[in-house]
């Protein structure tokens, strides 16, 4: 029985993760209109999107 709520915290860990990513990246190339910016804005993750809501 122990192993579901791990299961179900690993797998909410890896879908904000890739929500983050997919985020920081529409958030960069919106901005920037760059797809170098939005890959390496999509590897920074949340920590983008925080700095650009505070930012903008």
């Amino acid at each position: 029985m122990s192993e579901k709520p791990k299961q179900s915290a690993k797998k909410a860990v890896k879908s904000g993760i890739t929500f983050g990513s997919a985020l920081a990246m529409v958030i960069s190339y919106t901005t920037w209109h760059s797809i170098g910016w939005a890959i390496l804005h999509g590897i920074l993750s949340w920590v983008y999107v925080i700095y650009f809501i505070i930012r903008y």
